[in-house]
């Protein structure tokens, strides 16, 4: 049980690290120009991996200093998100099949 839930944890957390990823690459091609934001369907999109990822970002923005135009925080999270799933998730992972066996 403890195994599927880690398993699931793993999952959830690689599903969000490409939502920042892909929230990155569009804020860059949007910069850019290179995508038109009046369509509505885009801005759409784009409105729901903001509220999708502004709650993980709003506490490190707040600890972090300002850069001038260079939002810094996705990359915290993802480092954050990195350190969990492949460094913690992995320890609970190994004890918990050490525990099973």
């Amino acid at each position: 049980m403890l195994i599927a839930l880690i398993g699931i944890a793993k999952l959830l957390l690689t599903v969000l690290f490409w939502i920042i990823v892909l929230q990155a690459v569009l804020s860059w091609l949007i910069a850019f120009n290179v995508i038109n934001t009046q369509n509505d369907g885009l801005r759409q999109f784009l409105n729901a991996l903001d509220r999708l990822t502004d709650p993980l970002y709003r506490p490190i923005r707040k600890i972090m200093p300002d850069f001038g135009g260079i939002d810094l925080s996705p990359m915290v999270v993802i480092l954050l998100i990195i350190i969990l799933r492949d460094y913690i998730l992995d320890a609970a992972l190994v004890s918990a099949l050490r525990a099973s066996v």
